[in-house]
């Protein structure tokens, strides 16, 4: 049985992301980046697109329990059996230069014999690489990619049907770690980390961004925990913020409507915006705010609905074919070309965002407010065309009040900005 998609759990770097079954079975990871190639894409297929699967030897099924440790991304996973007990720690420490899955073996109680299987396959399963030896290191190489695995202390490994294992016991107070190192083939091998010093650091990273949170109402574990999962799909070099990780999860099981969410909607981004102002992070409002700025330039005709991580503009669409989807919901897609649709809201959506930003105490800039005027400049003309509104429909334009009222919401926002500052400049009576 496939396993559920509320089994999984999301650990990141904030320029990429993995999800970790109950199994202890990393079944999503794509490096370098969010939208790059996926090393290991069982979440989207089976065992043989590769997965890493670190748990007790003779256990098949689900742990006992797993949480992650308070105000992090860090994820411990546990184990009881009838041997002892033991803890996987999984984290990704934030990277200097190469992105690193660390998996931390510990023994709890007893002497407990843990099994790591590990099947790389790069480009979304597609790609058996060509395995070596090197040091203490497994290597293993195709194309542009190469991932470097070591343990600290070395444990031995072995290659079985395309397949790396490695088998050891850990007694309670021993500890195993294991680092997965990615980075462009044709250069050298990036500097080692420690794994035990990454924890520590990753630990104390993210409780020092959680305890800025400004919230103090219900709830605040809830709230804290759902932006530490809001800013790991940040993506840190440009302060672009992805939909989702992931590509091609169905609607609905057995459906059609699977599309790729590895990229910036302004929609979506807008409302994480909003939720991380809300809570005190400024810095990482204004970050999305310039990113936005340049992946927007140009044209307001030409805006679009989502960009890439760099505020890319052509994410052209295909399809998987060997790959069967999660839970047989076929097809797999990469790319989206609902990039090239109009949706009006989205321009409401923008207008509003730095409306908040603005009233939030963000530092203004000139050129933002010369960006709206042109926004809204578009929108007066524009707002009785139809469009694909909201829900991204592809069977053709229509006119939707969603859309209407956003456009109606943008010029309120502009109206209200020019009634509160006076030091700005606009058509007040055209725009009301």
């Amino acid at each position: 049985m496939h396993p559920r998609l509320e089994d999984y759990a999301l650990i990141g770097d904030e320029q990429t992301a993995a999800l970790v079954g109950r199994d202890g079975s990393v079944d999503w990871l794509c490096l370098p980046r969010f939208d790059s190639g996926a090393c290991f894409a069982r979440l989207l297929g089976d065992e043989e697109n590769g997965h890493w699967r670190l748990a007790p030897k003779d256990v098949e099924g689900p742990c006992t329990r797993r949480a992650y440790r308070p105000d992090t991304l860090v994820l411990d996973t546990e184990w009881d059996t009838p041997q002892g007990s033991v803890r996987v720690t999984d984290l990704m420490p934030q990277r200097d230069r190469a992105p690193d899955l660390v998996r931390i073996v510990e023994g709890l109680r007893g002497r407990v014999t843990v099994r790591s299987t590990l099947r790389l396959r790069f480009d979304y399963g597609s790609i058996v690489p060509w395995m070596r030896r090197c040091d203490d290191h497994r290597v293993a190489v195709a194309g542009p990619d190469s991932v470097w695995l070591r343990s600290e202390p070395p444990v031995r490994t072995w290659g079985e049907h395309f397949r790396t294992h490695a088998e050891f016991t850990v007694a309670e107070g021993e500890k195993v770690a294991f680092v997965l190192t990615w980075h462009p083939s044709h250069e050298p091998r990036p500097p080692l980390i420690d794994p035990y010093q990454a924890l520590e650091h990753s630990v104390a990273d993210w409780r020092a961004w959680a305890s800025r949170c400004s919230y103090t109402g219900p709830h605040r574990d809830a709230v804290v925990r759902s932006l530490i999962t809001l800013k790991a799909l940040t993506y840190a070099p440009t302060g672009g913020i992805v939909a989702a990780p992931t590509t091609s999860l169905p609607e609905e099981l057995s459906g059609v409507r699977n599309w790729d969410y590895r990229y910036c909607w302004l929609r979506d981004s807008t409302l994480t915006l909003g939720a991380l102002l809300s809570a005190g992070y400024q810095e990482e409002a204004e970050a999305w705010r310039d990113w936005l700025l340049r992946a927007v330039a140009g044209n307001p005709a030409d805006l679009q609905i989502m960009y890439g991580l760099a505020g890319e503009r052509r994410l052209p669409e295909y399809e998987l074919p060997w790959l069967s989807g999660f839970a047989g919901s076929a097809p797999v897609r990469i790319g989206n070309d609902a990039v090239r649709q109009l949706q009006l809201d989205v321009y409401g959506e923008v207008l509003d965002s730095l409306s908040l930003a603005r009233r939030s105490g963000l530092s203004s800039q000139p050129h933002v407010w010369s960006m709206q005027c042109a926004l809204l400049d578009f929108l007066s003309r524009a707002w009785r065309q139809p469009d694909e509104g909201l829900w991204e429909v592809r069977g053709g334009r229509r006119h939707f009040v969603h859309s209407k009222v956003m456009v109606w919401v943008a010029a309120d926002r502009m109206v209200r900005a020019l009634e509160e500052d006076p030091s700005l400049r606009g058509d007040l009576d055209g725009w009301r």
